[in-house]
């Protein structure tokens, strides 16, 4: 079973309540799961800590995009998902027909031999990541077909890699939904991923400050505005790797440094 998504992006929230205990600042920076050595709850606003992993699976949350695969009766319990009894529109679903704008294929009903080349080569054009449901017997093990069929493939498994398997003859449409709400659970909770993102694409940036540059062996690249360099907020003496006029190159042990001098 593949094994893929990442974790979610930090979001700041704002408190107004005068009821609560008052802290040193009023607003409370709710954060995920990674530690960052500089940033704490009480950074201003002014400053977002993220990497692009979190971001973008964090939109991908609620917009997951999926290419149907339907090809017997298990798919008409998912047709039933469109009307408005239990409207799949309101988790972001948007049904594509073309796999380069799709992140997820759900397969419904028996796979053929003459079918297999078709649904590989739809798997293989949609963008990374992708993820894949399998809903019904018929397209877990072959179901009716697997004992005595030769023309049916017994598992979609065998052909792509599958992140849920939806059992049942066929899956009732609150089965589709749970299905969906467990891959995006799997989105938000990959650990391994999450941690790899910790120590490789740490950034921070500052409005009209410094941007985001490329990432290069575990250190963070800035490209620093001239306003910086013009008032000898950066030069040579701070012991970082500097490179050029506009260009500074930040190691992590360097980040309590920086922050210092851009604040």
């Amino acid at each position: 079973m593949a094994k893929r998504s990442v974790g979610m992006v930090l979001a700041p929230e704002y408190s107004d309540n005068k009821k609560k205990k008052e802290e040193k600042n009023d607003i409370e920076t709710v954060m995920n799961s990674i530690e960052f050595p500089v940033l704490d709850q009480t950074t201003q606003n002014s400053v977002i800590s993220t990497t692009s992993n979190d971001l973008s699976n964090w939109s991908r949350l609620s917009s997951l995009w999926p290419l149907l695969y339907g090809t017997s009766c298990c798919f008409i319990e998912f047709a039933s998902l469109i009307g408005s009894r239990f409207d799949f529109d309101r988790y972001g679903l948007v049904p594509r027909s073309s796999p380069r704008q799709a992140d997820l294929i759900l397969t419904a009903g028996t796979v053929t031999m003459k079918m297999a080349p078709s649904l590989v080569r739809l798997y293989e054009q949609m963008p990374e990541p992708k993820y894949v449901i399998a809903m019904g017997a018929c397209t877990i093990t072959g179901g009716m077909f697997s004992t005595d069929s030769y023309s049916t493939v017994r598992g979609v498994d065998k052909l792509i890699p599958v992140d849920v398997y939806l059992p049942g003859f066929p899956p009732k449409p609150e089965a589709v939904i749970d299905a969906i709400k467990l891959r995006k659970k799997g989105i938000s909770r990959n650990l391994r991923d999450r941690f790899g993102s910790q120590q490789n694409n740490r950034c921070f940036t500052t409005t009209q400050r410094c941007c985001l540059r490329l990432v290069k062996h575990g250190c963070i690249w800035l490209q620093l505005s001239t306003w910086l360099v013009k008032h000898g907020l950066v030069h040579r003496s701070l012991g970082f790797d500097y490179q050029g006029v506009e260009t500074l190159q930040i190691k992590p042990e360097d980040w309590h440094s920086i922050a210092v001098i851009l604040y």
